[in-house]
């Protein structure tokens, strides 16, 4: 990679715009980057970096773009860089801003524009440059690809700080190892182990799992084995004891034999209980038998004899029973003779009511002249049936008359209500069309009100802010004073150690005078008397902290000023806005347009509903125009009708007065005689019915007397006394054969061999049988209780042993994963006694990289020491258990020792860290992929090497023009600009700093 041209505007020291033409300062290959302190030297390194990287190097990237940003400069003019640059073939210019707060340019106050990136490439066919990318992210991914290293690998080879090298020298392993690492990408390295740790640990902990779960089967058999009573014991066991596995599984095979003895036992029991239970059970059973028998004997025994003592009962029953059969012979006849009575008696009854509701001259008739009398009034009624057609019909008319007239009634309510709503119709009319008028003003006065609100609210919190903002303003003139005070301070400290060191800057610079060396003044190698210190004399690191903390102090009163007049400007708008009224002026007016706008949106809002009562109020005046009309229509329908229906009833009146004679009307008439018909007639049945009842009477006598005779009683009465009702006679034969059956029951009973057998034998003693028969149960249940828990725990122990054997075999491939993942782990974590070094995975790979970067500096060391000194990477372990693998010595060759990189002088640490620069860009570069570095900057350090030692190193910086490279060199050594011909300076000033370019022909393509 090799720079062109660099373009600064407002970055840094540097108000204006300035131009680095690189091309010009590399045409001899070396040149001098040189100013006075705090000119801004470095801020030419950092534009570079910030216009590859979109940052600076190290500590300065922490401030941000605000470091950026020139203060010097003026506010419209933003902050920019651009860079022209060569990567292997392509020639690119990459341009970035950022971010930048600038003055409006309409109004007041201030605005940011957003950070920008600008990639191109120079396109030589047409001699142009062709817009490649604007996205800061594929920017950034193409200069990563193409220069192939990060910003800080950039800033560590390109731009060679000699501190961080000389330190580096003089650094302990892990501090070197920090370092490389940023530079050669090894955290995969680091990754690897930190991932066989991460596995050690896991393995670790999937082993001690097995473990637990092995000892807790082993604890589940050593709980079976205690609940059987047996003395096998478990040793005491944790996990990743030696020879856990085997332990536990001897341990099973114990206990699966000790219960396999167990159950044997417990089933020779089980045996004896059941031969001696089935035993008990047999005497139990004869015992029962016998006092069953006995039992029945007895029973037998007591009821023959009473029923013995009950035979008078049954003799009489028996004679009960047939006195009630020769009874019911005789009940036939008892029944018809009462049913007879009966109905003579009812009909004798009926016959008299039925007579007494008849006419006097009728009530002792005969039935012949009753039936007559029946006829004739049938006759009579029939006749009435056309009047009864008549009466209807007139009802029926006057019930139409009487309809018209209501309706006639109705019709004059409609029209006189109708005539009453139209009259009040215009006024109404005129009501609605004013209320829908009034809602669609009040919705324009709405709409008025709301363009006035918003301005008056806006207007209210212009006046807020703007009262708000008076308090701030002053405290932010009083923090601007306080700053500005401070700012002078630190400039007059800074001022003051400046006098005081210039004053004696002679002694400062005899100081640095050794016998044989030339001053830096005037050359001379004698020095016969220097001056001295005088009192309160300052130093260069002196004067630079006062210097740095004057600029913190007026970065700070820069600062305190920008926000006193962001307030002020915030201030001045809120009060254009605001006008001269005041707060509670702005809320009234709101409030009083927030008041007026809700009683105009409530009057608004009932626009709607005015226009439904107004469409409504039509819709009724139409329907009342119709009725009017129609009830008119039917009033005149209805006069002829009526006429004609009075004339209809005046001729159905006169046929109703001839029908009904001296009744009321034709249906008292046919009531009457409908009653009479029906009188006679139920008197002529009645009085049949009588004749032929008395006739049934006589004939139901003879039959009683006929059947008391043939039974052998005395009288009916004897006869209906003997009668026994069937569920009666029933039961008294059921106890008979009862008594028999059970009298044949017990003679058998009581003859029965069996039963007389057991009733000669003593009595049978059930309890003692029982309780021996349950005492053998409850051995016979204990033995089969012992006997299933001895096979349940031989079951258990079985299962358990094979998820035992199961977990052993488990066991093996984790313990032999975790010790081959222990082994690499420790291995490439340096702690394994297989890693003789004790090196770390990551620290050899850096070893490797050191042991080029050594090889590759020693070439340049050799020749700027003139032979002397050669770089040399060591890997000897250190002392009390410190990791190794990062030395670094350097061999004399004046003495033929290695000797340690702290014992070289400080222009021989100088030219060793040079080379070790040199080395790592080189190998830096080619690790990047051979990206080829063709300019490279070196960061001081000069002025520690004398004049011979001097010439060596730039000898061998000019050698670098082997390779084409172009190598700026930044030092304030005065000596350097007599041998460096090609001189870039950064002049100081007061407005902003400036560079001059001190070679011939500066310029270059554009």
């Amino acid at each position: 990679m090799r720079l062109h041209r660099l373009t600064l505007t407002a970055f840094g020291p540097f108000a204006g715009t300035h131009v680095v033409d690189f091309d010009a300062l590399s045409g001899a290959g070396l040149f001098l980057l040189h100013g006075a302190t705090g000119a801004g030297k470095t801020s030419v390194l950092d534009a570079v970096c910030y216009a590859l990287y979109g940052g600076v190097p190290g500590a300065r990237q922490s401030q941000g773009h605000t470091g950026l940003r020139s203060s010097h400069a003026p506010e419209a003019v933003p902050t920019e860089v651009s860079l022209d640059f060569t990567v292997g073939e392509r020639r690119l210019r990459l341009a970035r801003r950022p971010e930048h707060r600038r003055p409006k340019q309409r109004g007041h106050g201030h605005t940011t524009d957003k950070a920008r990136s600008l990639l191109h490439e120079y396109d030589p066919a047409t001699g142009e440059w062709r817009p490649l990318s604007r996205s800061h992210q594929e920017i950034g991914r193409e200069v990563g690809e193409l220069i192939g290293m990060s910003r800080e690998q950039f800033c560590q080879v390109v731009l060679l700080p000699q501190g961080d090298f000389a330190h580096f020298l003089r650094a302990r392993s892990d501090e070197r190892a920090a370092l490389l690492g940023r530079l050669f990408d090894t955290g995969r390295f680091r990754a690897v182990e930190a991932h066989l740790a991460e596995r050690r640990t896991a393995a670790q902990q999937r082993l001690r799992e097995a473990d637990e779960a092995l000892l807790a089967l082993a604890h589940r058999m050593q709980q079976a084995v205690e609940e059987s009573g047996t003395d096998a014991a478990l040793p005491e066991l944790s996990p990743g004891d030696a020879g856990l596995s085997d332990t536990v599984l001897a341990f099973a095979a114990l206990a699966r034999t000790t219960a396999r003895e167990r159950v044997t036992s417990t089933v020779l029991a089980v045996r004896a209980a059941e031969e001696h239970h089935t035993a008990a059970l047999e005497r139990l059973a004869a015992a029962e038998e016998l006092a069953r028998l006995q039992h029945r004997h007895r029973q037998a025994s007591q009821r023959a004899g009473d029923l013995a003592a009950r035979a008078p009962e049954r003799t009489a029953l028996r004679r009960r029973l047939e006195r009630a059969r020769a009874a019911d012979t005789v009940v036939p006849a008892l029944t018809a003779r009462r049913s007879a009575e009966a109905e003579h008696r009812e009909a004798a009854d009926a016959e008299a009511q039925a007579r007494a509701t008849l006419p006097g001259h009728l009530a002792q008739a005969p039935v012949e002249r009753l039936t007559e009398a029946e006829r004739q009034t049938s006759q009579e009624l029939g006749a009435l049936d056309a009047a009864r057609r008549a009466e209807a019909r007139a009802e029926a008319l006057g019930r139409e008359l009487t309809a018209l007239e209501h309706d006639a009634a109705d019709d004059e309510a409609v029209l006189r209500e109708a005539d009453e709503w139209l009259s009040g119709w215009p006024a109404e009319q005129a009501a609605h069309r004013g209320r829908v008028d009034a809602a669609q003003a009040a919705a324009t006065r709405a709409e008025q009100l709301a363009g006035r609100l918003d301005p008056a609210r806006r207007r209210l919190a212009a006046a807020q802010d703007r009262d708000r903002l008076v308090v701030r303003l002053a405290d932010a003139s009083e923090a601007a004073r306080r700053a500005a005070d401070r700012s002078a301070a630190a400039r007059e400290a800074w001022l003051d150690l400046r006098e005081r060191r210039l004053a004696g800057i002679a002694a400062e610079l005899a100081s640095g005078l050794r016998p044989g060396a030339p001053c830096a003044v005037c050359g001379s190698e004698r020095h016969p008397a220097p001056a001295r210190p005088i009192e309160g004399q300052a130093d260069a690191a002196a004067e630079d902290a006062a210097l740095t903390a004057y600029q913190e102090a007026d970065t700070r009163r820069e600062a305190a000023e920008r926000a006193r007049e962001a307030v002020r400007e915030a201030r001045e708008a809120a009060r254009a806005e605001a006008g001269r009224d005041t707060v509670a002026d702005c809320a009234r007016l709101v409030s009083g347009l927030e008041s007026e706008l809700a009683a105009a949106r409530r009057e608004a809002a009932g626009a709607h509903a005015h226009r439904e009562r107004l469409a409504q109020a039509e819709r009724e005046h139409e329907r009342r125009l119709v009725e009017r009309h129609e009830a008119g229509r039917r009033t005149a329908a209805r006069t002829s009708r009526r006429e004609a229906l009075q004339s209809e009833l005046a001729v159905q009146w006169a046929e109703l007065t001839q029908a009904r004679g001296e009744d009321a009307d034709v249906a008292v008439r046919a009531g009457r005689l409908r009653r009479l018909a029906g009188e006679l007639a139920a008197a002529a049945e009645a009085a049949r019915r009588a004749e032929a009842a008395a006739r049934h009477l006589k004939q139901a006598d003879a039959a009683e007397a006929d059947a008391v005779w043939r039974a052998a009683f005395d009288t009916p009465r004897d006869a209906a006394d003997a009668v026994l009702d069937p569920a009666r006679a029933r039961e008294l034969q059921c106890r008979l054969d009862d008594w028999q059956t059970e009298e044949a029951a017990l003679a058998a009973e009581l003859a029965d061999a069996g039963i007389s057998a057991a009733a000669e034998r003593p009595p049978a003693d059930v309890e003692a049988a029982r309780w021996q028969a349950g005492k053998a149960a409850e051995l016979r249940r204990a033995a089969d209780a012992a006997a299933a828990a001895a096979h349940s725990r031989l079951a258990a122990l079985d299962r358990l042993s094979a998820q035992a054997a199961e977990a052993v075999r488990a066991v093996g491939p984790r313990r032999a994963e975790h010790d081959r993942v222990t082994r690499l782990a420790h291995l490439a974590a340096g702690t394994s006694a297989e890693n003789e070094r004790k090196m770390r995975l990551e620290t050899y790979v850096l070893a490797a990289r050191l042991e080029q970067v050594a090889a590759a500096a020693s070439t340049r060391l050799q020749r700027m020491s003139g032979g002397r000194y050669t770089l040399l990477h060591s890997d000897d372990r250190a002392g009390r258990g410190a990791r190794s693998g990062l030395g670094l010595h350097v061999i004399d060759a004046w003495t033929g020792r290695e000797r340690d990189t702290a014992s070289l002088s400080g222009g021989e640490t100088f030219f060793a860290s040079l080379a070790l620069a040199l080395g790592l860009a080189d190998v830096v570069s080619d690790e990047a992929g051979g990206t080829r570095l063709d300019t490279l900057f070196i960061d001081e350090g000069f002025g520690s090497l004398d004049e011979q030692t001097l010439d060596e190193v730039l000898e061998v910086l000019d050698s670098l023009r082997e390779r084409d490279r172009c190598v700026g060199i930044v030092s304030h050594v005065a000596d350097l600009r007599l041998r460096v011909p090609a001189q870039l300076e950064v002049v100081k000033r007061r407005t902003g700093s400036a560079v001059r370019h001190h070679v011939e022909d500066v310029g270059g393509p554009g």
